[in-house]
């Protein structure tokens, strides 16, 4: 057994949480299912979502002096509530109880619903945005500022705030198989950056960390916003904004009852010189589709980009535990450098934390099958190829639309260039994992079968028939539907983040990419929002940062 997996803990004893000494010392929030009547509030900036974007946007405002309000419809949990249970981890913490599908039911989105969002429950994978994919943005979306020379001071900043380094303790077996069978393969692997102090290794990232390790906005820009004077309001649903003159005017509210699903009757109202929608790359469209934005173009919810994500499980002699020790620290890019960026879909590989409920419901096969695979667990190992989707003609992303109810539903097909990618992936996914030793590999795919060797598992892969629901597709990054652009003839935000047509109205989130990433996104918009949020201090007549 790796020893690196057994958590260690720190001297003193109890783990210091921040967000009930920060309760305690006053910070001005409101869990808004226990408000009794309806309000209305004032100040300089409302931001709407407190993940990567909001809560970057909400430190950087705060802190230039500027009175800001944080809307997040979860609610606020601090490391005592994370009990490393996923049973009430998908509940409390995602979108849709972690079970967020497009509109065909073909794709599961995991993505976070609470204060952090989903940087309170990602698996603190860290990459700068690919050199390749900000010279395509240059290139075809008129973003000529976007480089990495102009970028690297933002990248820099933020990996210094949130303690971004190479992860430097040895893999778990999980990531270690990916490692060795690419090494037997001549295929090159690197080690992950994660955003990490202090972690304990447990391997429950995706369910909230327990110990306040992960530096996510949860426990680290977010505090730093309410110690500085930023209100919070919880639990409490953007439903509308209200435009005149070019203008937002002010922004209607709905509260939340204690299940966090229905309304409670209670109304608020937010009025601000300036309004950053920060909700994610479904969320935030669908905010400004309910609220008859103006969209002159028809580009609004377009273009809507996933890391279309396919697995592949391989079964091992030796135990892999893959719940166990930092869930991602081992990637290729070798089949993202080795295709052009617009030439046939590359795919990075990566493996993904075990958890008996997550891959339980995410393996094909029902009945005995599927018992059998689940009696193996420890002896499982997965790997995800993610595909790299919005670089090509026949890779244009799906769109987000609202429903009767005002909600959001994202359609988004899958093209013969992305099976064939998919394809790729598992075939590149199964020899790594042959050669890394496993004794069998299982796609996961409905008509897959168990194969036993590479040469077999060649054949069936290559023979299977790729559409939506045989194959299992799944995403963890959802990007675009509010892409910037140098014209607004082809973008719904310019390059600094501001909406077209709308005077006081930004866009700080992944909403904004043209493209997906190639990475996971979670530094990009750090970077490229922190960016955007101190030229947006600036011009509100906030003071300088201090130096």
């Amino acid at each position: 057994m790796n020893n690196t997996n057994i958590p260690i803990a720190p001297a003193g004893g109890a783990i210091p949480d921040p967000i009930q000494a920060g309760l305690a010392a006053g910070w001005r929030v409101t869990d808004c299912t226990r408000i009794g009547d309806d309000f209305a509030l004032e100040a300089d900036v409302v931001i709407v979502g407190s993940g990567a974007g909001g809560g970057v946007s909400a430190e950087i405002l705060t802190l230039a002096g500027l009175r800001v309000i944080i809307v997040e419809e979860g609610a606020l949990k601090s490391s005592r509530d994370f009990k490393m249970r996923e049973a009430e981890a998908y509940p409390a913490l995602y979108q849709e109880s972690a079970a967020r599908k497009t509109r065909d039911k073909a794709i599961n989105i995991l993505q976070g619903r609470t204060v952090g969002g989903s940087t309170t429950v990602n698996w603190t994978t860290s990459f700068r945005t690919p050199p390749s994919t900000l010279a395509f943005w240059q290139r075809h979306h008129g973003l000529g500022d976007y480089t990495p020379e102009a970028l690297a001071p933002w990248f820099g900043m933020m990996e210094q705030r949130l303690d971004i380094v190479e992860w430097a303790v040895p893999p778990n077996q999980n990531n270690e198989l990916l490692r060795r069978g690419a090494a037997k393969l001549g295929v090159l692997t690197a080690v992950i950056h994660r955003n990490v102090k202090g972690c304990w290794n447990l391997g429950y990232c995706g369910m909230g960390c327990p110990t306040n390790a992960k530096q996510s906005m949860l426990v680290t820009t977010i505090p730093a916003a309410l110690t500085h004077g930023a209100t919070l309001l919880t639990r409490l649903r953007a439903e509308r904004l209200i435009f005149k003159g070019g203008r937002v005017e002010q922004l209607q509210c709905a509260a939340l009852q204690a299940d966090g699903l229905e309304t409670n009757g209670r109304r608020v109202t937010l009025r601000a010189r300036h309004f950053v929608l920060s909700g994610g790359a479904i969320n935030t469209p669908a905010l400004l589709l309910r609220s008859a934005a103006p969209d002159p173009h028809g580009l609004l919810g377009k273009r809507t980009f996933l890391h279309p994500t396919v697995i592949s499980a391989g079964l091992f002699e030796q135990r892999v535990d893959g719940y166990a020790g930092a869930p991602q620290s081992i990637y290729s890019d070798h089949f993202l450098q080795t295709q052009a960026i617009d030439g046939a879909v590359g795919y990075k590989l990566e493996v993904p934390p075990l958890h008996p409920l997550l891959l339980s419901t995410t393996m094909a096969g029902f009945g005995a099958q599927h018992a059998a695979l689940m009696r193996q667990f420890p002896h499982i190992q997965a790997m995800l190829a993610l595909l790299r989707d919005g670089f090509h003609a026949d890779a244009p992303g799906g769109s987000v639309a609202i429903d009767s109810a005002g909600a959001p539903v994202l359609d988004y097909a899958i093209s013969p260039y992305l099976w064939d990618g998919v394809r790729r992936g598992l075939l590149s996914m199964a020899e790594i994992q042959f050669a890394a030793g496993a004794r069998s590999v299982t796609p996961v795919h409905e008509q897959a079968g168990v194969y036993r060797t590479w040469r077999e598992a060649s054949a069936g892969i290559n023979a299977l028939p790729y559409k939506i629901l045989a194959t299992r597709i799944v995403s963890a990054h959802v990007m675009g539907g509010c892409a910037m652009a140098g014209d607004e003839r082809h973008g719904v935000t310019a390059p600094d983040g501001r909406y077209h047509g709308v005077e006081n109205l930004s866009v700080h989130d992944g909403s904004l990419f043209p493209t997906s990433i190639g990475a996971n996104p979670q530094l990009s918009i750090y970077a490229i929002t922190a960016r955007m949020a101190s030229a947006l201090a600036r011009q509100l007549g906030g003071r300088p940062a201090p130096a």
